[in-house]
């Protein structure tokens, strides 16, 4: 049930040590099997959660960071692609997740399947979340609609047994969350029903700052081009005074 990975690295900033023991924090391999498979990962979940939670202190959101749920055997791992976990601090300095160190496990689990990992993510690692971590909800996508069937599945964990999460109106819920997930091509995007409206992407999120950035550069130099025709009418203004000074003495006389 567990997913050996080496213990051995010869880079210092992935050593994790505790009581002596080393946690890896890192692997060397990478993490996706396409550009596709990475992009949904870390831009189109990681991205997009890591965002709606940010201001959580209490939620935190990994991806690709090994999981160590058994203390003194590191071997005892696994490496979801990513996770949520409510009620843990939402420490960036992570750099592995240690079950007896944060208290609990993930709530829900995202892996992006593909033909590497389709066998693992449907028994070994399916299994650990369900028995081992007790992982509330449990999703799996495969963008490329290859290998898994349906390509979007989900699994809700009741009386220690997980139950698939039914499609509903195009969404699939998760209760953890409080949003919906919904496959849009070959990415998944993210529902809140609360404002009904998708959670922006990484992307989106890009063009709107862009927008804002240029809207403020057009906002600076129309003020520019004000503030410029305000000193000049205050020059014509200030002329206008002295020659009215000046013609003041012909006036008087």
């Amino acid at each position: 049930m567990s997913v050996p990975v080496s213990t051995k690295t010869s880079r210092k900033y992935n050593l994790d040590l505790e009581d002596g023991i080393e946690y890896p924090s890192s692997d060397g391999k990478p993490m996706g099997e396409t550009g596709t498979h990475s992009r949904v990962a870390m831009v189109s979940i990681y991205g997009v959660l890591d965002r709606y939670f940010m201001n959580n202190p209490r939620v935190a959101v990994h991806a690709n960071m090994f999981m160590y749920y058994v203390q003194g055997d590191p071997k005892r791992n696994v490496c979801p692609d990513v996770f949520v976990a409510r009620d843990v601090d939402n420490d960036y300095k992570r750099r592995s997740y240690k079950v007896w160190k944060e208290g609990k496990g993930p709530d829900v689990v995202f892996e992006v399947t593909s033909r590497k990992t389709r066998k693992q993510d449907l028994t070994k690692k399916f299994e650990i979340y369900r028995d081992v971590l007790r992982v509330r909800e449990y999703f799996l996508f495969d963008p490329f609609e290859e290998y898994l069937d349906p390509s979007l599945q989900g699994y809700r964990l009741v009386a220690g047994s997980y139950e698939p999460i039914p499609m509903i109106k195009g969404g699939m819920p998760s209760e953890v969350l409080g949003l919906e997930l919904q496959r849009d091509d070959v990415e998944l995007r993210f529902y809140n029903p609360e404002t009904g409206k998708l959670l922006p992407s990484v992307h989106e999120l890009a063009r709107e700052v862009d927008l804002v950035r240029r809207e403020a550069e057009v906002a600076r130099r129309e003020a520019e081009v004000a503030r410029r025709e305000a000193e000049q009418e205050v020059q014509r203004l200030q002329r206008e005074v002295e020659e009215l000074r000046r013609r003041l003495p012909e006036v008087e006389a």
